[in-house]
């Protein structure tokens, strides 16, 4: 019995080394057994080298809309692009956006969308998940929840993730203290999104998440709101005061192509793609590319750049890229170097001001006395009135409830570091609503105005004296396109 036992263990010795010779894997070499094996003598515990055990999830948002924001598609395809060489699949990867650049008759390459100067079409291929109308804050958290039944329109796609597998999520757009744009009314609100992280956090259903957050005062949507141990890490293109900056901007060094008026990406979003298309991700940790990025973005401390932050699960940082983006083969033979190649332009252009600066483009190329010429005067100007209009607004709202002296002095608090922006997510909420039916819609630009009205609420001003204050302010609304309230309200 005991010669037969013996029998048996050695034939199974033998069979392993010849599955073990004919699948290993040999990576710096170390000889690593194929997963099935190594679960087997692990007692099923994953090996996170092993591609094979668990799936990669990724969700894809530009939150804008309209050709003067061409950047933050071009963002999102050329992630997507770098997610399918990585390795990725179709299936496990959700794009939103709302797909008007490509073909936008301002779009001197139709069909055609670029994130570089001297980049390729990244737009070719792109899954046309969620786009116009289907870009909502409901939908993009439905989609982080695996929820198929809280979608309206799309693909239907979700992240169907199980308890080992990782998921990145990438967000560009415009954004403002404790909040994010969305080409589509509502917008996506702090405490919404953190709320739904931990949701999914107890649901199981992932081991771990990683979030790349490109938006002014994007700091804020993670500050004082992101617990620790949910597993998730984050990084944001500024902290929770500054703007975010747009690059490869016409009058920058490197500027896009001439016949371009529009930026055509984004600081932090360009600095850890690049970052991305040129290293062995298996070797880039997390960590490495966030001082790449965080150099990259600050622009050497000029003032054309922000500070790079991170949230959450900071030992993460320590794993690495490959996890998360998979890697190129063709980047195998990349050896990493702390140094950042990678310059940034000469200058970069404010978030908010890309707007205009494409606008005064178009109108300065026009030739004199064509109709693309008066447009882009009249895109220009009605801009320009409806920043006065919101400036001024809420500037005299807060007079008007606190007094000429304090008024400014309250609007213009900040928190201190590691405090959320606000006491009561309801009470701003409300107030914002409060203020727009009587002054008009915030709209991209006036998001950066969420700050005052939220101290507006931590002051302790309920809605009835808000909407006292914001008729008063306003006794009309300008009549263009950037105040009109026809798309909905901001809250």
């Amino acid at each position: 019995m005991k010669r037969f036992a013996a029998g048996v263990f050695i034939t199974l010795l033998v069979a392993l080394s010849v599955i073990v010779s004919d699948s290993r894997d040999i990576t710096a070499d170390i000889l690593r057994l194929p997963s099935e094996a190594y679960k087997f003598f692990r007692n099923g515990e994953a090996n996170e080298d092993v591609d094979t055990v668990g799936t990669r999830w990724a969700v894809l948002i530009a939150g804008s809309n309209g050709y003067w924001n061409y950047r933050h598609q071009a963002d999102v395809c050329h992630a997507y692009q770098l997610l399918r060489k990585g390795g990725l699949k179709d299936e496990n990867i959700i794009v939103f956006m709302y797909d008007d650049i490509a073909f936008n008759e301002e779009n001197p390459r139709p069909g055609v969308i670029i994130n570089n100067p001297h980049g390729n079409d990244v737009y070719k291929g792109v899954p046309k998940d969620y786009t116009g109308e289907d870009v909502t804050v409901d939908n993009f958290l439905a989609v982080i929840l695996g929820n198929k039944t809280a979608l309206k329109g799309g693909s239907g796609k979700v992240v169907d993730s199980g308890p080992n597998d990782r998921i990145f999520i990438y967000y560009t757009d415009h954004g403002g203290p404790g909040v994010l744009g969305m080409p589509t009314s509502p917008y996506l609100y702090a405490d919404d999104l953190i709320d739904v992280l931990k949701k999914k956090y107890a649901s199981g259903t992932y081991k771990s998440l990683v979030f790349y957050l490109e938006a002014c005062e994007s700091g804020s949507i993670f500050e004082g709101l992101l617990p620790e141990g949910l597993n998730i890490y984050a990084t944001t293109a500024a902290n929770a005061e500054e703007s975010s900056w747009g690059t490869y901007c016409p009058g920058e060094n490197p500027s896009p192509p001439p016949e371009y008026s529009t930026c055509l990406g984004d600081l932090y979003s360009v600095a850890w793609m690049e970052d991305s298309d040129i290293h062995n991700l298996q070797t880039e940790t997390l960590h490495q590319q966030y001082e790449l990025v965080k150099k990259r973005t600050a622009n050497d401390n000029s003032g054309f750049g922000s500070h790079v932050m991170q949230y959450g699960d900071i030992s993460l940082s320590k794993d690495s890229l490959f996890l998360y983006l998979g890697t190129n083969p063709a980047n195998d033979n990349y050896t990493f170097v702390g140094e950042n190649s990678l310059r940034p332009s000469s200058k970069a252009v404010n978030q908010r001001d890309a707007d205009l600066l494409h606008f005064w483009d178009k109108f300065r190329k026009a030739p004199e006395g064509t109709p693309r010429k008066v447009e882009a005067q009249k895109q220009f100007f009605e801009a320009m009135s409806h920043r006065m209009h919101i400036d001024q607004s809420i500037k005299l709202t807060g007079k008007l409830l606190f007094g000429i002296e304090k008024g400014s002095e309250i609007l213009n608090t900040v928190r201190p570091a590691g405090q959320p922006l606000v006491d009561d997510w309801d009470c701003l909420k409300s107030l914002v609503r409060t203020f727009e039916m009587h002054c008009g819609s915030l709209s991209q630009y006036g998001m950066k105005h969420m700050r005052s009205i939220a101290n507006i609420c931590n002051a302790g001003i309920e809605k009835e004296k808000m909407a006292e204050a914001s008729a008063q302010a306003c006794v009309n609304i300008p009549s263009g396109p950037w105040s009109s309230l026809h798309k909905g309200f901001s809250a």
